[in-house]
């Protein structure tokens, strides 16, 4: 190989590498849409609170329900944005802090999105929850309800073939791996 196509060779792959950095923007617009959710929480819980000594206690349920949906999906949004950077964009070097998340010294792709699909799990729980609880109210019918369990049923099927996956390829990875390594 001569040494020009080596230097576009090497050139090549260095942007290709650099590439990664432009998901760092992705990651920002993540930390605005929690910023979002924030908001909307402290919103809702003044609302609960200015609603407390005349309200029924189905409706605290829904909107404490809520409430955790928000958490969840926060939760959510955590995961994607630390882990995603630290998978796909660059190491946020936490070692030794003692507020580093205990899941992120083993993320990996395969982990983040068995984590992803567990999380999903439940939000639709809340979400199923809350509908289980309405039912009788207007668009609470038969239909929204077993759609809402179709649903849930899928993420929870996916969920387990992607844990499923993830473990079968990580037995694989160990089993083809060089003794000694």
């Amino acid at each position: 190989m001569s040494e020009f196509t080596r230097t576009r060779s090497n050139a090549l792959a260095s942007l290709i590498f650099l590439s990664r950095w432009l998901q760092a923007p992705l990651y920002l617009g993540l930390i605005v849409a929690q910023g979002v959710y924030v908001y909307h929480f402290i919103i809702e819980l003044f609302h609960l609170i200015g609603k407390a000594a005349h309200i029924e206690e189905k409706e605290i349920m829904l909107t404490v329900l809520g409430l955790i949906d928000v958490v969840m999906i926060a939760n959510l949004l955590i995961m994607v944005i630390v882990g995603g950077y630290e998978t796909f964009v660059s190491r946020l070097r936490l070692e030794g802090h003692p507020d580093e998340p205990e899941w992120l010294s083993h993320v990996n792709a395969g982990v983040l999105k068995v984590k992803l699909a567990t999380a999903l799990i439940g939000i639709s729980s809340i979400h199923l929850l809350k509908t289980f609880i309405g039912i009788g109210e207007p668009g609470t019918d038969a239909q929204t309800v077993l759609w809402q369990v179709v649903v849930h049923l899928t993420f929870v099927s996916s969920a387990l073939l992607l844990a499923w996956t993830d473990r079968v390829s990580s037995v694989t990875a160990v089993e083809t791996r060089p003794k000694g390594q």
